[in-house]
């Protein structure tokens, strides 16, 4: 029952492909979508002949199920670009043309994607220790706003430490792993495509290559040039028709790791006074410490904005003031 799945896969992708040229505004696009469609309904043509041997009967016509709909509806209020994932989940080709990925990985290329994914990197662990600045301040002021001693305060910051870090690197485990599974499956699938018709696979590549602006004749000399080395085919491939860089691949662990251990950083500095003594200047102390992270966090933050140092740092400054007012006049309140 494999080639019948398989015949299904081909038919749902060539009737997503004319959808999308259909909500496609770009003629560029339109056409790749179009002539991708056509392709699809080539590899389900070639399914058909073993379900044929095997006497194995096929459906009148491909019936989109209520997933398929809804992606469409979807693409339809958002666009190709904001649903470029789902629909490479779905096996459609060609998400890449929607990135800014050139044509041509040269090694200069390389060296600058791999900055950017180290400044993502980074950027994301600065986020991690805002959160848990932030969140736990904001908690233990909510509970001194109540008048709670120092040692109730302690309890709740070391509680919201934990929980708050154990939730960041279970969610981000989570979502990284399922991303994970969804890209692995995607290039196992491509390798497979690429084992049983790589001269489909060429011609579905040359699509891309056009569509990105290479004269056909071009386009199809260049992607039959690489799908003779396997290796090459399939890092191209993944590269192209799905948009990914196979080598960076993300750790759910890492992710897991980075985000408890940036979010358990930040919570921390509100803790450290009260855990350190049992002076009654504690919250004092620990209102200075947190401005003045507050403010080195947002500074760090305009490496990755060309905003001013000192702007962005008063602006971290004040939404965590915010924050924590409003957080410690609530505890007041309610007690």
């Amino acid at each position: 029952m494999e080639a019948l799945e398989n015949w299904k896969e081909e038919k749902r992708s060539a009737y997503l492909y004319r959808a999308i040229a259909e909500i496609e505004k770009n003629p560029i696009h339109k056409k790749l979508f179009f002539d991708l469609s056509k392709m699809a309904d080539r590899q389900a043509a070639i399914w058909e002949k073993p379900l044929q041997m095997d006497q194995i009967p096929l459906p009148g016509q491909y019936n989109p199920d209520l997933r398929v709909r809804v992606i469409i509806q979807l693409v339809k209020w958002l666009g190709v670009r904001s649903l470029r994932v789902a629909l490479a989940a779905l096996k459609i080709r060609g998400m890449s043309i929607y990135q800014a990925a050139e044509l041509g990985h040269s090694d200069a290329i390389e060296h600058k994607h791999r900055h950017l994914n180290q400044s993502n990197n980074l950027r994301a662990a600065v986020f991690g220790v805002n959160d848990g600045l932030i969140s736990n301040t904001s908690l233990i002021l909510g509970i001194a706003g109540a008048h709670a001693g120092n040692h109730l305060i302690l309890l709740s910051g070391i509680a919201g430490l934990l929980a708050g870090a154990c939730s960041m690197g279970a969610g981000e485990y989570v979502s990284v792993r399922s991303q994970r599974d969804m890209l692995e499956y995607q290039l196992e699938l491509e390798k497979n495509e690429l084992d049983l018709y790589p001269e489909e696979e060429a011609a579905e590549l040359a699509l891309i290559y056009e569509a990105r602006g290479l004269p056909m004749d071009e386009a199809r000399r260049v992607a039959h040039l690489l799908i003779q080395d396997p290796d090459k085919a399939l890092d191209t491939l993944a590269r192209e028709e799905l948009g990914i860089n196979p080598n960076e691949l993300m750790s759910p662990w890492g992710a897991a790791i980075s985000s408890f251990l940036s979010f358990a950083l930040g919570a921390f500095v509100p803790v450290l006074p009260f855990l350190v003594s049992q002076s009654s200047l504690n919250l004092s102390i620990t209102i200075g410490l947190v401005l003045f992270s507050l403010f080195t966090v947002g500074a760090v933050l305009s490496l990755f904005t060309q905003r001013s140092a000192v702007w962005s740092g008063l602006r971290m400054l004040l939404i965590g003031t915010l924050a924590g007012s409003l957080t410690y006049m609530i505890g007041g309140v309610f007690r």
